[in-house]
């Protein structure tokens, strides 16, 4: 790689750009990792896909018809049958139905045996898209054993990153007491409030305990 601009080698490209704007001997040059025996990693990823004619092939050359491509040796053979397994899979593995939170017990349900027992605070956020289906889950801040620091910017950073329309904030106490707080309701009205200004909306807040929970969204505070 010596030959081509520092700019311009596939993994500067790839943390500049992206993915999708490197073309397919590129992104197979990565994969390869540094050319070996004389040959430039470029020059042995355009061999490849000359002997695969295109990537559509690449899944047809087994171990032997790669090992005999300049520059690829076992590693890089391996890397590649490796990569294009995983790719395969991507595709042919059926998704998982994403977990959809219609009700507080249900959400309650999800966050309980994740972060109901924890000996300090701990505040987070579920992300949701429109039907209120799990986009993710972000975990914003540990604190001390009656406090977690929390900010309404850091959740919807969070939601707007990921594109989530809604949230669900979350936090527990290590007391066993899920009853909310003075601080817990003025948090949620903040978020409420904050949220609604950027187009983010707060379905619920759940407060957990060891094995209970509140909503704010049932206590009418949502």
């Amino acid at each position: 790689m010596k030959d081509v601009a520092v700019h311009d080698r596939p993994r500067e490209k790839l943390e500049r750009s992206g993915a999708g704007a490197l073309g397919d001997n590129e992104l197979l040059a990565i994969l390869i990792g540094h050319g070996t025996g004389g040959t430039g990693v470029l020059a042995s990823a355009n061999a490849v896909l000359a002997a695969a004619d295109g990537t559509q092939g690449l899944p047809k050359l087994h171990r032997g018809h790669l090992e005999r491509v300049p520059g690829i040796g076992p590693a890089q053979a391996s890397r590649i049958i490796a990569a294009v397994e995983l790719g395969r899979r991507t595709l042919t593995t059926p998704a998982r139905e994403r977990p959809q939170f219609l009700t507080p017990a249900a959400t309650a349900a999800y966050l309980l045996p994740r972060y109901g027992a924890y000996p300090v605070e701990r505040f987070g956020a579920l992300l949701l898209d429109t039907r209120y289906r799990l986009l993710g889950v972000r975990l914003l801040s540990i604190g001390s054993v009656d406090a977690s620091l929390a900010h309404p910017r850091e959740l919807l950073r969070e939601a707007l990153l990921a594109a989530a329309p809604v949230v669900v904030a979350f936090h527990n106490h290590p007391s066993g007491d899920p009853s909310p707080s003075g601080s817990d309701v003025a948090l949620t009205k903040r978020l409420k409030m904050a949220g609604q200004v950027v187009g983010v909306a707060l379905l619920d807040h759940i407060v957990l305990a060891d094995a209970s929970y509140r909503s704010l969204r049932e206590m009418g505070l949502v």
